[in-house]
């Protein structure tokens, strides 16, 4: 596919590792309407590149995200104002106007690659929610986080009322959303929001050494039938809605090229060479759920 003229982000992809870097840094990456077309739309880019493994998303300068860009003043989150606003108007279902970062976060969840975070420096309001969908976050020991809503005046976005809770647990999300504090990369480490701090320089080549295990090690239809299969099975009801899908995935995973030559590499003690791809070989039976609607 075409990317459009990117404005607000970059993009690269090498050996398998696609980045995705949140790129105005001199407003310390502040998200605008533009950052969230480009990041829908180099999500739909790395689903549909087979050559893209695993992706990373950081930020240029000293900042991963601001939060929202400010710069409309106390009427920057009023979906009524500016109403010839065509970006925001796209966004209109009914008498409500959908939420631009859960645009972003439902999309980043259903990715069929996994996404790592590599948060370089302060990540506030949709720069910490955006990372909440991403399978990994790592951290430099100079990132800061907020969730700063209620000091805003506004509430959680971003789908984050589902994600927060699964990461860190009901109480450090309350804590952090009724507080609205910025709080530092230890305590994002200690109560689970992230899985590792890194020196500065040290954290996008820590980032890349975890998504070239993944790129060079797996195969990519399992890979991406197993982000899905542990995101949606999160929220199930019961076991059985998980043992249906295990089924139907062994059954079809253990038929094709690629079981063969895992299993075959194994044994010949090299590494395999798995030859399905996400964008023409996922199974049948996938998705097996239906997308709801915004209603």
């Amino acid at each position: 596919m075409t990317l459009p003229t990117l404005e607000t982000t970059s993009y690269n992809v090498d050996q398998g590792i696609a980045t995705i870097t949140l790129n105005r840094p001199e407003k310390l990456n502040a998200y605008n309407a533009k950052m969230r077309e480009e990041l829908i739309a180099l999500f739909d880019e790395t689903d549909a590149d087979d050559n893209v493994r695993v992706v990373i998303v950081t930020g240029a300068g000293r900042a991963f995200c601001a939060g929202a860009d400010l710069s409309s003043g106390g009427s920057t989150f009023d979906r009524q104002a500016n109403p010839g606003n065509l970006s925001r108007e796209s966004l209109k279902v009914g008498e409500v106007y959908r939420d631009g970062g859960g645009t972003n976060t439902l999309r980043i969840y259903q990715s069929l690659k996994p996404v790592i975070g590599a948060i370089n420096g302060p990540a506030v309001g949709i720069g910490a929610t955006m990372q909440l969908p991403m399978d990994v976050r790592m951290a430099s020991t100079e990132a800061r986080f907020g969730f700063v809503f209620a000091r805003r005046g506004i509430t959680l976005e971003a789908a984050s009322s589902w994600f927060l809770p699964r990461l860190v647990g009901m109480q450090t999300a309350l804590e952090w959303c009724t507080t609205g504090r910025v709080f530092g990369a230890d305590e994002a480490l200690a109560r689970g929001l992230v899985r590792s701090l890194h020196a500065p320089d040290e954290l996008l080549p820590a980032a890349q050494a975890l998504a070239r295990e993944i790129a060079d090690n797996t195969a990519p239809v399992s890979v991406a039938l197993t982000r899905q299969m542990l995101w949606r099975m999160a929220a199930a009801p019961h076991p059985m809605h998980a043992h249906r899908i295990d089924s139907r995935s062994i059954q079809a995973r253990g038929q094709s090229d690629d079981a063969r030559e895992g299993v075959t590499a194994f044994l010949e003690k090299r590494p395999a060479v798995f030859p399905n791809k996400v964008s023409t070989d996922m199974p049948p039976f996938f998705p097996w759920w239906d997308e709801p609607p915004f209603e």
